[in-house]
C-alpha cells in the first residue's frame, strides 16, 4: 500500500517566557530535521501582532531554511494577498526560486493574518479588508508577474490556500493547486475538495487537480502525553471560541492548570476528532482515512507544540508509523 507523501506547516509558536529570537534561531535545526526524517516540503504562515505566534515573514524564513537545507520543498503558506504587491511577492519567490531551483513554493491566501484591526489596517495602508473581487485581481496579478519572471529560470510552484468554497472555485478557475485549511474549518474539508475537483480547469501552472490537506497534528507515545502538548493550543482555541482577543501560548505546566467547562471539554475532544492527536498508531490511522476521505495527494501537518524537542519528536513519531503503514 502507497502512502500519500508528509509535509509540515511551521506557525513558529511563541511561547510564554521564551524570546521570539530563540524560535527563530528553532527554525534551521527544525527544518534540517524534517529533511532527514524524509519529509517533502516545509512551508512558513504569515501572521502578524500576535501574541501566541511570530510576526516571521514567509519569505524571509524560505530564503534562510532553504539555505541550510537541500532536498525538502521550501516555502508560504501562505504569503497573503492583499497585505502585498503582487510585483513584490512575484520577484520575491521567483528569485528564492532561482538560488534553489525545484525546491521553492509560492503558497498564497486570503486573511489578513492578524485579529488585531489597528494592525490589519496598518498592512493594508489604511484600507479595508480586501473584497472577493480585489482578491481574484491580487491573485492574477502575482501569477502574471509571476510568468513573466521565467527569464530568472525555474520558476516557484503556486498553490491557493483555501478553508471556503469561494477560494476552491478561485482555485479550479485558476488552475492552480489547492492548500485545504482543514486545521481551521474542517467542516468545510469536504464541500470544499468536491468544489474544487468538479470545476478545475488546466492551466501552466497545474494539469489536473492537487489536494494538500492541512491537518493539526501532535503526537506522543501515550494518548496523555499528546493531550498534554495539546493542552495549550486547547487553551488558544477556547478563548477564540468564546470571542476573546487572541492569547499568549501558555507554558505546558500552565496549560495543565487551566480550568475548562465540561462544554469545553466537548468542543475539544470534537475538534481533536476531526485532527490528528494522540498516539503514533491512532494518528497515523487518523491521517490515512482523510487521505482516503478526501483523496488529498498529500497531507501537511501543523503541529502547535512550542518545545522544539517535543514538536520533532511528534513529527519523527508520526513518519515512522505512517511510514510503516505503507510497507
Amino acid at each position: 500500500m502507497s502512502v500519500t507523501p508528509l509535509s509540515a506547516l511551521e506557525v513558529a509558536v511563541l511561547e510564554e517566557g521564551v524570546p521570539p529570537a530563540k524560535v527563530l534561531h528553532d527554525v534551521a535545526p527544525f527544518a534540517a530535521e524534517l529533511e532527514n526524517l524524509g519529509y517533502h516540503r516545509i512551508w512558513y504562515a504569515e501572521h502578524h501582532h500576535s501574541p501566541a505566534i511570530g510576526s516571521f515573514p514567509p519569505a524571509v524564513l524560505t530564503a534562510h531554511t532553504a539555505a541550510v537545507t537541500s532536498r525538502i520543498r521550501v516555502g508560504s503558506g501562505g504569503v497573503l494577498a492583499p497585505n502585498h504587491a503582487p510585483l513584490m511577492v512575484a520577484e520575491q519567490f521567483a528569485t528564492l526560486a532561482a538560488l534553489h531551483p525545484g525546491r521553492i513554493d509560492l503558497g498564497i491566501g486570503r486573511g489578513p493574518g492578524t485579529f488585531d484591526e489597528a494592525t490589519a489596517k496598518a498592512l493594508r495602508r489604511g484600507a479595508g479588508p480586501a473584497t472577493d473581487t480585489e482578491y481574484r485581481s491580487d491573485i492574477a496579478a502575482t501569477l502574471s508577474f509571476l510568468a513573466d519572471e521565467v527569464a530568472m529560470g525555474e520558476l516557484p510552484e503556486p498553490w491557493l490556500l483555501a478553508s471556503s468554497t469561494a477560494g476552491a472555485a478561485l482555485a479550479a478557475a485558476l488552475g492552480l493547486p489547492l492548500a485545504v485549511a482543514h486545521h481551521i474549518r474542517p467542516d468545510n474539508t469536504a464541500a470544499v475538495v468536491a468544489e474544487y475537483r468538479a470545476a478545475f480547469t488546466p492551466s501552466r501552472w497545474c494539469a489536473r487537480p492537487r489536494v494538500l490537506l492541512c491537518v493539526m497534528t501532535v503526537c506522543a507515545e501515550t494518548e496523555e502525553e499528546a493531550l498534554a502538548l495539546a493542552a495549550p493550543m486547547d487553551v488558544i482555541h477556547t478563548g477564540l471560541l468564546k470571542g476573546q482577543a487572541e492569547l499568549p501560548f501558555p507554558t505546558p505546566r500552565n496549560a495543565a492548570a487551566h480550568h475548562f467547562t465540561d462544554e469545553e471539554r466537548r468542543t475539544l475532544a470534537a475538534i481533536h476528532a476531526q485532527q490528528a492527536v494522540g498516539t503514533p498508531a491512532t494518528v497515523a490511522g487518523r491521517l490515512v482515512r482523510l487521505a482516503e476521505e478526501t483523496g488529498a495527494e498529500e497531507l501537511m501537518l501543523t503541529t502547535p507544540v512550542a518545545g522544539l524537542a517535543d514538536r520533532l519528536r511528534s513529527f519523527s513519531l508520526v513518519k515512522e508509523s505512517y511510514d510503516a503503514i505503507g510497507g
